[in-house]
């Protein structure tokens, strides 16, 4: 009898400190007032990093005579690449492909042959954009014979710069918002409760050539735009009002 005493004692006073807790939970939540507000901000500036993306392709019946043919004529553009003053370390292959292709003989009823396709892809940066044309020249006149692309970014430096401008920007455009739904509902912002940043958004811009060309001593040079680039950052921000 007493152990059953004992044991319906407890029982209530679990049920009494469930019952407190209730209470003092239900005591300590407030109904906030809340606004919510995102912002974005957008900063324009020069690039100061192109990419360029040349390659050497070579082809011919033997795979070997292909192959051989394509290094050779890789190793001088490398070389030319180097003399006119691009580190080893903003040179990288990023492609390296052999491929065969099968045609019909020169001759009625002849026989199919296969031609192999070497290609070698060469990618090169460059912290001077103004020397993109004048890069592009050198690797095909010394005998790459594909431009695969060209865009213009930002270096990381430079992109945190300006990432802190665009943040501040996007911020200042959430509060204006978030002050102006406050007077409309007749509120005043009192504080910040969260704050959430979204990714920076830096977009690569590829370069068109002129129509025209320009002489210089004789030969035509390729004439490169790099424009602008813009650095776009955005907030979402969640205020307090009373």
């Amino acid at each position: 009898m007493r152990t059953r005493t004992l044991i319906l004692c407890a029982a209530l006073m679990v049920l009494l400190a469930a019952g407190v807790w209730s209470a003092s939970a239900a005591t300590d939540t407030t109904d906030e007032r809340l606004i919510h507000a995102s912002g974005t901000g957008e900063i324009t500036t020069t690039p100061d990093r192109a990419v360029i993306s040349f390659a050497v392709e070579t082809q011919d019946t033997d795979p070997k005579v292909a192959q051989a043919v394509n290094a050779q004529i890789m190793d001088t553009v490398n070389s030319a690449l180097k003399a006119a003053g691009i580190a080893a370390e903003d040179m990288k292959t990023t492609g390296y492909n052999i491929w065969a292709e099968t045609s019909e003989g020169d001759r009625p009823f002849g026989s199919q042959k296969t031609i192999y396709h070497v290609t070698n892809t060469l990618q090169v940066t460059l912290a001077d954009v103004t020397r993109a044309g004048e890069i592009i020249d050198i690797a095909v006149a010394n005998g790459a014979n594909r431009v695969n692309s060209l865009y213009f970014t930002l270096s990381p430096e430079k992109e945190q710069q300006f990432r802190g401008e665009a943040l501040t920007r996007a911020v200042g455009q959430a509060r204006t918002d978030a002050d102006v739904v406050a007077a409309a509902a007749g509120v005043t912002v009192t504080g910040v409760k969260d704050i959430s940043i979204g990714s920076t958004y830096v977009p690569m811009y590829s370069s068109y050539l002129k129509a025209d060309t320009m002489e210089m001593g004789g030969a035509a040079r390729t004439p490169i735009e790099s424009g602008e680039v813009k650095v776009t950052a955005s907030v979402s921000i969640t205020y307090l009002c009373r």
